[in-house]
């Protein structure tokens, strides 16, 4: 099976092309002040529109409330919303329902209990991503956590890893958990914010290579 890829937190066509060539399934869009990767709804509409159906956009949102939510989906029109906050099973539901779009939800794995507790978001999550827990920012800190909690896990919705995956150690982790979906996001950066080209195509080749060797 060919695991996929999504490259979070690009803001220029350079990096959107450098996800694409590099063979990468999604590409993310932040939407949250907070975070170095922030850029406007116009940027990010421009962006979506530049990839066109090259690549499927995901757009990250963190506590947005529900103007906020509806004018970033109406704006940037993307095939994925992705939430990274502390957004429950209902809400998402609701997005779900009245926007037929694909829903993802990102959850800091502290221990078996928390991971457990992902199983609320059936019917409400189309995707979960299993990342580090949530410190000043809930995610692109380059922190990783436990994936062995990961590795025998009944998982019922679907999922991806996230938090501290890079060129070096995605292998590993892919060894490890068998994650269908691997996202990165700090470690093919150049600086807070700056994707690098080779970093992405690094990460990328690394884990063809990991599907390769199976």
């Amino acid at each position: 099976m060919t695991t996929q890829i999504k490259i979070c937190g690009l803001s220029t066509e350079a990096t959107v092309d450098a996800a694409i060539d590099s063979g990468a399934d999604y590409f993310g869009l932040t939407h949250f002040e907070k975070s170095p990767r922030h850029i406007s709804l116009e940027r990010a509409a421009t962006l979506r529109e530049y990839a066109g159906d090259r690549i499927k956009s995901v757009l990250l949102l963190v506590n947005a409330d529900p103007k906020l939510t509806g004018k970033a989906i109406g704006d940037v029109k993307p095939d994925v919303v992705q939430f990274h906050g502390n957004e429950t099973p209902e809400w998402l539901k609701l997005i779900a329902d009245n926007t037929g779009l694909e829903i993802w939800k990102a959850l800091g794995v502290k221990d078996a209990p928390t991971l457990k507790k992902s199983d609320r978001y059936l019917g409400a999550a189309d995707r979960l991503l299993f990342d580090a827990p949530a410190k000043a920012l809930p995610g692109g800190t380059g922190t990783s956590f436990d994936w062995s909690l990961l590795a025998e896990y009944d998982h019922k919705i679907e999922w991806g890893l996230a938090g501290g995956l890079d060129p070096g150690n995605v292998q590993d982790a892919l060894a490890v958990t068998h994650a269908p979906l691997v996202d990165v996001s700090s470690s093919v950066e150049s600086a807070p914010g700056v994707k690098d080209v080779d970093r992405i195509a690094a990460f990328c080749q690394a884990v063809r290579e990991f599907d390769a060797s199976k």
